[in-house]
Parts: structure tokens; C-alpha cells; sequence
């Protein structure tokens, strides 16, 4: 390794080995939470998605820099059966309006751009986005409802979508989390995903993977994920 990139490497794993920190819900969910990665501290959320006839590799670095204010910035690579590929690139804001407490509830609010320059033709067009997130916790936080409502405006159609999503936590031990939501937007069938979430160090390095798929769709969109979330403590 390059010894200009040790030192950080270093402080990254040390970051993410020490203490603990609270685990935040997020992959292998596509509803938001309305929570945030601890104030001064990173996450790094990266996964493999095999669709029919399809395979998607996404890394999604993000950090909290300022205490409340997460910034994600990362994409996607996409290859088909043919040998075609694409890519996405996301950059989004994130701040909680409430925080969520056990037993209570939380609002979030976000602010996105997903581009998707390969199958543009190297063009950056791409839709800007926002979304609400709410969050409710049941049963000392063994049980914790999320919902989202937001607006998509897709640039091709010089349109905006309403985008919604209802998803669900649940605790079958304190290592692992049972997920299940639906989520879609105006125009488009609503999808669903079922899938397990498991930490193999507490709050700090998690496993997960999903089945999904669309209802009402002929050609039978389904995928499956698997997972990888690393979560650091604040060194920033």
C-alpha cells in the first residue's frame, strides 16, 4: 500500500474497531430512515444485485461531517447478458428534523441527484429528487416503521413522480434484523423486498441480503442482493 494512504487506511480501521456506536438502519432497505451516521463519522454500504439477465455492484461511501448533515456521494456499475454496461452516480444530502427516539418517532429530510452518464452517452443528465422520511419505534426498538413520501422530477419527461415506501425492522435477536417493505412511485408497479440483516461485529460491520420483486409484471423483474456495511466511530 502506498505509504500516503496508510496512515488514513489506519485511522479508518481503528475508527471502526473501537467503541461502539448506535447502528443506524439502512441496506439492505431502499425506504430511508430518519436517522443519520453519527455526528463526524463514515459508513461505507456496498452490494451486488443479480437482476434477470443483469448484475449490479454499488459502493455508497457517506459521512456526517458537520453533526447533522450526511453526505453520500457513490454509484453503481451495471453489466447485461450481452456485454452492455451503465453506471449511476448519486450525490445526496441528508438532516434529521426530529431525531428518533425509542418508543417515539423521528423526521428526516433528503436531497438527491441520480445521474446516469453511461447510459447517457457520457452525458451527466440525470433527475434530482427529495424525500421525507419518517420513522416510528415499537417495543423498545425491537420493531421500527419507516415511511417515505417524496417527488422525483425525471428529466427525459420533464416530469415529477411521487415516490413513496413503507418498510419494517424487526429484531429476532440482537444480531439479527428481519426486513420487509414496499415501496414505488406514480406511473410505475409497486416493487417489494424481503431480506435479513446480520452484524457480525455489533454496529460496526454487517452482513445482509434480499429477494425483491415487482407486482404485476409480466416479464418477472425479480432480484436478489447480498451486503456488506462497514460504520466507523466519529474521527473525523
Amino acid at each position: 500500500m502506498n505509504r500516503h494512504l496508510q496512515r488514513p487506511f489506519a485511522i479508518w480501521i481503528a475508527a471502526l474497531l473501537l467503541n461502539p456506536a448506535a447502528a443506524y438502519p439502512a441496506r439492505p432497505m431502499n425506504t430511508d430512515d430518519a436517522r443519520t451516521v453519527d455526528s463526524y463519522a463514515c459508513q461505507v454500504e456496498s452490494w451486488v444485485r443479480t437482476n434477470q439477465g443483469s448484475r449490479e455492484y454499488w459502493a455508497l461511501p457517506a459521512c456526517n461531517f458537520t453533526g447533522n448533515l450526511e453526505m453520500t456521494l457513490g454509484g453503481s456499475r451495471t453489466a447485461d447478458a450481452t456485454g452492455s454496461k451503465t453506471s449511476d452516480i448519486i450525490l445526496q444530502g441528508k438532516t434529521l428534523l426530529k431525531p428518533l427516539n425509542t418508543n417515539g418517532y423521528g423526521v428526516a429530510f433528503s436531497a438527491g441527484y441520480a445521474a446516469h452518464p453511461a447510459a447517457q452517452n457520457g452525458r451527466t443528465l440525470g433527475d434530482p429528487y427529495f424525500n421525507l422520511p419518517v420513522s416510528i419505534s415499537f417495543a423498545d426498538d425491537r420493531v421500527v416503521l419507516h415511511t417515505n413520501t417524496g417527488v422525483r422530477h425525471v428529466r427525459d419527461e420533464n416530469k415529477a413522480r411521487a415516490t413513496w415506501g413503507l418498510g419494517s425492522e424487526t429484531m429476532i435477536t440482537p444480531r439479527v434484523y428481519l426486513i420487509a417493505e414496499t415501496f414505488g412511485e406514480t406511473r410505475v408497479n409497486a416493487s417489494y423486498q424481503l431480506g435479513l440483516r446480520f452484524w457480525i461485529i455489533p454496529n460496526h460491520v454487517q452482513v445482509d441480503t434480499t429477494y425483491g420483486n415487482q407486482y404485476g409484471d409480466k416479464h418477472d423483474p425479480r432480484w436478489f442482493s447480498v451486503g456488506l456495511r462497514l460504520l466507523s466511530v466519529p474521527f473525523l
